[in-house]
């Protein structure tokens, strides 16, 4: 069995070795990954085909290169009633060494379950950004339904035994338990995306205990940083009186729970698979495309239009900046990607309108002809469209105000190899704990956010370079196939553990 300690410590992983653990630890096509968004959307094109599209969003970006290195199944919601007739059919881009099982739900079942429960609920109550949490009863029912339904899948595609079967993120906290109950012998990993709330807040739930409760049907309950774990842990024992007494770990109802920090990282190239276009013609196309002046300094951020991003502090953190430093005005643009995202809920269409005025008056107060100082993208772009935007920029701006880990600042790190560029990261990301040659900002101070900001824009080359080869270094090694090794590494010892001591009390 290659393991983390067999493939080396220090090594760096790699899609071949993730799949030869995996394989070897639970064997060829083993790996199930459960999740609400599919890795891809389809829709129609001018001609009428049908064009299959990768998924934007971190989930995705972590898992879609290692179900396709694992060649296992993704089960998905099935939110896009085109991509019905190619339900039992593989992904595009040449990963069809995995399948995408959908999970269907009514119209009903998927607003109550995902737009109120998981996102009116859950997602502002973790992130605490002002932001009050609404919690239905109906919303839970249909809630609990759904993860009734994305269980029932899961054990369809699992055997009962070898499958390893990882359950992704704050919509499917209950799913791990119900798995548990069909699939006693499986091997479940639980991964929370986001930020774990503290236990006093996590309570502001009323099924707060019933979440808890069904996270602890996994194996392994997996989170981006020591903290969330901590804070996991404190809810376990306050909630339902579970034993923590030892170290990373949580005993209740008569199993045991191994609780770990699993930072969530991005697909790292190997030699000879970079194929973009060089600086210069990403720069190039960036001026043509967006409409920039001939002397531009860029500022890029790309993010989902979403309240814990920070993108409105953004906005006046650039404009104090234009307001301070006058040799910037004229030739210094921020262009912000902001994916749609939850556009039915309330709190998501009165945060676009406000974001937009501010960028419209911003706009007017510093524009002139042929510079608008504001370049506001609100579409989900392309992989490729993307990691142009990050190569050509001169400083890429992660401002948010809670986030899991965000790994835009890590597929920044990935896109620079000519060792230049600037990463200001918010404090509030879990990727500054990796990340330390970045600029950290606290994004609710304005002032102090400014002056940074200006600093990255005159950092000198030598700076820029001795700072992006220490975060490549460590996004390198800490890529997203080590970020999964460590996880099917953890899964099979305890396996094998549980399977030593079945053999020992049989005897």
């Amino acid at each position: 069995m290659q393991t983390i300690q067999e493939h080396g410590a220090d090594a760096r992983w790699t899609a071949d070795t993730l799949r030869a653990c995996t394989a070897a630890c639970f064997g060829e096509g083993s790996l199930i990954v459960v999740a609400n968004r599919a890795p891809v959307r389809y829709e129609h094109g001018a001609d009428g085909r049908l064009i299959a599209r990768r998924a934007s969003g971190g989930l995705v970006t972590a898992l879609q290169p290692i179900v396709a290195a694992s060649r296992g199944v993704w089960v998905a919601h099935d939110d896009d009633p085109v991509a019905r007739c190619r339900a039992a059919e593989a992904p595009p881009g040449g990963d069809d060494a995995y399948r995408i099982r959908p999970v269907h739900l009514s119209a009903q079942q998927q607003r109550g379950y995902y737009h109120g429960f998981a996102n009116e609920g859950l997602w502002p109550l973790c992130h605490h950004v002002h932001v009050r949490p609404i919690f239905r009863s109906q919303d839970f029912a249909d809630y609990r339904t759904a993860n009734a339904r994305f269980a029932d899948a899961a054990c369809e595609e699992a055997d009962a035994s070898t499958a390893l079967i990882l359950v992704q993120d704050y919509h499917l906290a209950l799913a791990p338990k119900m798995i548990r109950h069909r699939r006693p012998l499986g091997t479940i990993v639980s991964f929370w995306h986001v930020p774990f709330p503290p236990a006093r807040q996590f309570a502001i739930c009323p099924w707060a205990r019933q979440l808890v409760d069904g996270l602890l049907g996994s194996s392994i309950a997996g989170f981006q940083t020591p903290e969330d774990c901590r804070n996991f842990i404190e809810t376990a024992e306050a909630m339902l009186g579970a034993d923590i007494s030892e170290p990373g770990a949580v005993s209740y109802g008569g199993r045991r729970t191994i609780v770990r920090a699993y930072p969530a990282s991005v697909e790292w190239p190997e030699a000879g698979e970079i194929d973009a276009p060089s600086i210069a013609a990403c720069r190039a196309d960036v001026q043509r495309r967006y409409g920039l002046p001939a002397d531009f300094q860029l500022i890029v951020g790309v993010d989902r239009l979403d309240y814990t991003k920070g993108l409105e502090e953004k906005l006046l953190v650039f404009e104090r900046l234009l307001d301070w430093r006058r040799e910037f005005r004229g030739r210094l643009v921020l262009l912000q990607v902001a994916s749609p995202s939850r556009t039915t809920l309330p709190a998501y269409r009165a945060m676009r309108a406000k974001l937009v005025r501010t960028a419209e008056r911003i706009n007017q107060r510093f524009g002139a002809p042929g510079y608008r100082p504001i370049v506001l993208v609100e579409k989900a772009l392309e992989a490729p469209e993307v990691n142009g935007l990050l190569r050509a920029a001169d400083v890429c701006y992660v401002g948010s105000l809670h986030d899991g880990m965000n790994l835009v600042a890590k597929e920044f790190v990935v896109a620079r190899d000519d060792h230049r560029g600037v990463l200001v990261l918010s404090q509030f990301a879990g990727a500054m704990h990796e990340l330390r040659s970045a600029l950290i900002i606290n994004p609710y101070d304005v002032d102090t956010s400014a002056r940074v900001l200006a600093r990255a824009l005159r950092m000198p080359p030598a700076e820029q370079a001795h700072a992006m080869r220490q975060m490549r270094a460590v996004v390198a090694q800490a890529n997203g196939y080590r970020w999964a090794g460590e996880m099917v590494t953890d899964a099979a010892f305890l396996r094998q553990e549980s399977y030593s001591l079945g053999l020992a009390s049989s005897g």
